[in-house]
């Protein structure tokens, strides 16, 4: 029988770190200016005014405290309010692709693998650069695997989607040794002049190793994957080649992201915890036979709800780490980053990683400690 690994993972982290206060400062000047400019219309009723943000806001609501970001100058200047990048011609190596590389080093690193043993490579992430060529075929190209590699978008549950993926193609007998890589890019299509938006997201990329018949010496052994969609507008990006085609004059704030969070709440929470209940009930494990639960970092309180669903109120909080609060929402990232930090894990324990998010979309994968 091969069973089937996730053998090393790797994170690559922007240099730019911005906190609360910095960003508040920044939102609030911009909503001053914009009062300021639109002061005639705001007083004839034909324009709300905006309102300010408070850091104290941002913890109460979110628990996220600072986040990393790809660029910060630009980002803080209220008259742009966005991250700038240089731009690249063809010939070179793409920011993605470039950041993919190097998470994907650090997990074939930790895995005691080199480029040469992997026969496939999967991009998913949130949002990807660009339509094509695919990025996952340039990183399996600057990395010099041979084999197939192709992109995926799943929203926020892209990485588990992918990592479900690589474990099918290993399992179908399509490859033996896949890296699964998220750039998730979030400063890119994060409206940061929107209050309830403007602190959820910051900028990250990992990569996981999926591998048969694993040698690692920090392997975790794929026990089930558990997956399930259901379609809704509350968490929505427009952003898409066929914005200039159609006949509409679009606001930069129609086409980034956004999302209704109490009907997201309401209506994902519940959804995430059965799944895991009828995944577990499969194997015929109750909750507290999961040693830990790294589970998508969206928002605290969503966390703290499937794990008080799972476990009760009272539960050491080392059974579901949180990293929310130092790299804020990196879509289909955080759940990986949780498990590259926290798995600790003796042979034998079980852990799940677990993400949530835009689609909906939920996936749900059952290790084990070997």
């Amino acid at each position: 029988m091969n069973d089937i690994y996730i053998s090393g993972t790797g994170i690559w982290t922007p240099p730019h770190k911005v906190s609360n206060d910095e960003l508040v400062e920044s939102f609030n000047k911009y909503v001053d200016l914009y009062n300021s400019d639109h002061a005639e219309s705001i007083k004839e009723g034909s324009l709300e005014a905006l309102v300010h943000s408070s850091s104290e806001f941002i913890v109460k609501a979110s628990g996220i405290k600072q986040r990393y970001v790809i660029e910060k100058e630009s980002l803080l200047d209220p008259m742009h309010m966005k991250p700038y990048i240089k731009a690249r011609n063809d010939e070179e190596l793409s920011f993605t692709a470039e950041v993919g590389v190097i998470a994907a080093k650090q997990a074939l690193n930790n895995a005691d693998l080199d480029p040469s043993d992997i026969d496939a490579v999967i991009v998913s992430a949130a949002n990807l650069q660009r339509a094509y060529p695919a990025v996952a075929i340039e990183i399996q190209n600057e990395l010099g695997i041979e084999g197939f590699a192709y992109d995926m978008m799943v929203g926020c549950s892209a990485s588990t989607f992918g990592i479900s993926n690589a474990y099918c193609d290993i399992k179908a007998g399509k490859s033996s040794k896949v890296l699964v890589i998220s750039p998730e890019i979030t400063s890119g299509h994060n409206n940061f002049k929107n209050r309830d938006g403007h602190f959820i997201f910051g900028d990250i990329c990992t990569a996981v190793v999926i591998e048969k018949n694993s040698q690692s010496k920090n392997k975790f052994k794929i026990l089930d994957t558990k997956l399930k969609t259901s379609f809704s507008n509350n968490i929505r990006n427009n952003y898409g080649y066929m914005n200039a085609i159609e006949d509409k004059e679009y606001s930069e704030s129609e086409l980034l992201f956004v999302q209704n969070g109490r009907k997201v709440f309401k209506e994902v929470m519940p959804f995430v915890s059965s799944l895991i209940l009828d995944q577990l009930n499969a194997y015929s494990l109750s909750p507290d036979e999961i040693e830990q639960y790294w589970l998508h970092q969206a928002n605290i309180n969503m966390n703290s709800y499937v794990i008080k669903k799972l476990l009760g109120d009272d539960f050491p909080p080392e059974r579901a780490p949180i990293i929310l609060d130092e790299y804020a929402n990196t879509s289909s990232a955080g759940s990986i980053i949780a498990f590259h930090k926290f798995n600790h894990l003796t042979p034998g324990q079980k852990g799940i990683i677990c993400s949530f998010g835009a689609g909906y979309s939920i996936c749900s994968i059952l290790l084990e400690k070997e």
